[in-house]
C-alpha cells in the first residue's frame, strides 16, 4: 500500500547508514518492526508481579528439584532459584 510520509531527510539517512539498509523504504520497515517488538515486551514486562505460583508447584507435579534460573545483570551473573 503505498504511503506518503515526511520524515527528516537527515534523520532517515542516519539510520540508513547505521543499520546497513541499502534503501529508505527498508529503514523505515525495520523501524516499525523494532517498535512494534518493543511495545510488546513493555507489556510483558507489566505483566511481571502480577502472576501467582505456587512456590512447590515443581514438587507437587513430581518434577523434583526447583529449577535455578539465571539472570544476567550488567554486574555479574547471578543464579535464583523459586
Amino acid at each position: 500500500m503505498p504511503t506518503n510520509l515526511a520524515i527528516d531527510d537527515k534523520l532517515i539517512e542516519e539510520a540508513r547508514l547505521i543499520g546497513l539498509h541499502r534503501t529508505k523504504k527498508a529503514v523505515v520497515t525495520e523501524a516499525l518492526l523494532e517498535y512494534i517488538q518493543r511495545r510488546k515486551q513493555v507489556k510483558i514486562i507489566n505483566l511481571f508481579g502480577t502472576i501467582e505460583y505456587e512456590s512447590d508447584y515443581y514438587q507437587q507435579a513430581g518434577q523434583g528439584e526447583v529449577p535455578t534460573f539465571h539472570t544476567l545483570t550488567s554486574r555479574n551473573l547471578k543464579s535464583t532459584t523459586l
